[in-house]
């Protein structure tokens, strides 16, 4: 993989706003480490999804992403397809959606598979990053579960949401490149405090970051020192 270009960080970034206690001042720092640094993406909560697209409506390089399902994943199919329609409808150009985090630790995979076959479907031409929650999965279960977000049509395979029990990890995204190889792109989400994780990650196979508001600035930071 080739090494990230630090002095455009933002080019790699998924700058989000989405944990339960995110008060709306964040939303707008998101918005603001975003137009300060090109940031390829923001990813606001669903009922944030509006302000957020209006503000950088002039900055059409930049995606809204519509988050489907955070944080378990467990709505039924029909709620989360009806969320990514929704979310579309209102201007969102990516999709990240979790998957069915108990349905998998169940062994139901066709269940898994369908789930997210419906939201890919509902968005046609809008990417879905589909989200496997490693932390609660062992190494079988991400191999088993990144081959089902590939067979099921999604462009990405991401780590987490970050509210996982524990952070991704380097050899997380060592393991979803051995199975999927190019056969989508992969994000880490969830852990991702630096920017030499960053590097670290981007060398064993990872394409893109999703990186909290709160973490944004130091990693952007460090990179402008380098």
């Amino acid at each position: 993989m080739p090494e990230l270009d630090v002095k455009h960080i933002g080019q790699y970034m998924d700058i989000s706003a989405v944990r339960t206690d995110v008060k709306f001042s964040e939303v707008d720092d998101m918005i603001r480490i975003i137009r300060e640094n090109h940031c390829i993406c923001a990813a606001p909560m669903p009922w944030a999804a509006k302000y957020t697209i209006e503000a950088l409506k002039d900055m059409p390089e930049i995606v809204v992403t519509g988050v489907v399902g955070f944080p378990a994943g467990a709505e039924t199919t029909f709620i989360k397809v009806a969320t990514a329609k929704e979310l579309i409808s209102l201007g969102c150009k990516e999709l990240d959606m979790v998957m069915n985090v108990s349905a998998m630790l169940s062994g139901q995979y066709e269940y898994v598979e369908n789930d997210i076959r419906a939201v890919v479907d509902a968005a046609g031409d809008v990417p879905v990053k589909t989200i496997l929650e490693v932390g609660y999965l062992t190494d079988d279960q991400i191999r088993r579960a990144s081959e089902i977000v590939v067979k099921a049509g999604a462009v990405f395979v991401k780590t987490g949401t970050g509210w996982g029990p524990r952070p991704t990890t380097v050899q997380d995204i060592r393991l979803i490149k051995e199975t999927i190889g190019d056969s989508a792109y992969i994000k880490a989400a969830g852990g991702v405090h630096s920017l030499a994780v960053m590097q670290e990650m981007a060398a064993a196979g990872c394409n893109r970051f999703g990186i909290g508001v709160r973490t944004a600035e130091k990693i952007i930071e460090e990179a402008k020192n380098c």
